[in-house]
């Protein structure tokens, strides 16, 4: 069974971190939100990573407290994402956006390979933390998004799905708020590797994580930078930076400008329903 690294997780902490022989487990720790992403949680995952660089753990496990992997970006009333919108201006709100593309990249380029084990809802920005890892692992009941149920942006998520999935599917998760698909259909359509009954994800991946183990490290980081260096030749890395700035410029209209309003007013919960009339 996992232990906990006492010396890397506080009581509070936003992500867990648990070692098993030579596996890491690095986990989500805001069941009570759905794992919802703050920049807090990402600070924490990279330097989670950094500690994990040079260490004796040869795969890293990234998952999901409770309910959930994570339903997205933390949208609430009071969150940065809405709560702070009125006070910044495009150029900060790019420069906000480029720093999650920042943290996510850290898992592109950490040396050992990051299985992501996804269950429950893996929503919106989660999963382009997702499209981060090197190998995906669902839950057969997964709910997945890559569209908010409301549209508080654009360009900055649906893009990456395209690598995975093609134009015409991601334009599809993309147009329409919400639209979810399960973990089969992910793994039919080329987002995820795996789908597996949810009681066997935990045993599934340990087993997939313990044969990877097997290879010696310095082989590993050679096979992931060499995989890595084709998605970056046809413009993985550079749509991810793209979307920063697709993300803030739609900030500015006032479209998105009255829907942050209304969920500040009534509620992410009630803005929903109401958006969806």
């Amino acid at each position: 069974m996992p232990r906990p690294d006492m010396t890397a997780t506080t009581p509070s902490a936003e992500v867990r971190l648990e070692r098993e022989g030579p596996i890491a487990w690095l986990t989500l720790d805001r069941p009570d939100r759905l794992n919802a992403l703050s920049m807090r949680m990402l600070d924490e995952l990279a330097e989670h990573l950094a500690r994990l660089e040079n260490s004796d753990a040869r795969v890293v496990v990234l998952r999901g407290a409770g309910r959930a992997f994570s339903a997205g970006y933390d949208v609430s009333g009071e969150s940065e994402e809405i709560g702070d919108a009125h006070t910044r201006s495009s150029v900060a709100d790019r420069d906000r956006q480029a720093a999650y593309i920042d943290r996510f990249t850290r898992i592109w380029r950490h040396p050992q390979p990051v299985i992501a084990a996804v269950h429950g809802y893996c929503m919106a920005g989660a999963t382009q933390l997702a499209l981060f890892c090197d190998i995906t692992v669902v839950a057969e009941d997964t709910q997945l998004a890559a569209s908010p149920a409301i549209p508080l942006g654009g360009g900055f998520i649906s893009p990456l799905w395209s690598f995975q999935i093609g134009p015409q599917r991601a334009k599809e998760m993309s147009f329409v708020p919400g639209r979810r698909i399960d973990g089969r259909t992910a793994v039919e359509w080329g987002f995820a590797n795996t789908a597996v009954p949810a009681a066997d994800l935990e045993k599934y991946v340990r087993e997939l994580a313990l044969s990877i183990a097997k290879t010696p490290a310095s082989i590993l980081r050679m096979k992931k930078l060499a995989i890595n260096r084709v998605q970056e030749m046809h413009g993985f890395l550079t749509v991810a930076g793209m979307g920063a700035d697709t993300d803030a410029l739609i900030h500015t209209t006032p479209d998105v400008t009255e829907l942050q309003e209304l969920v500040k007013d009534i509620g992410l919960k009630q803005a929903i329903a109401h958006f969806r009339g």
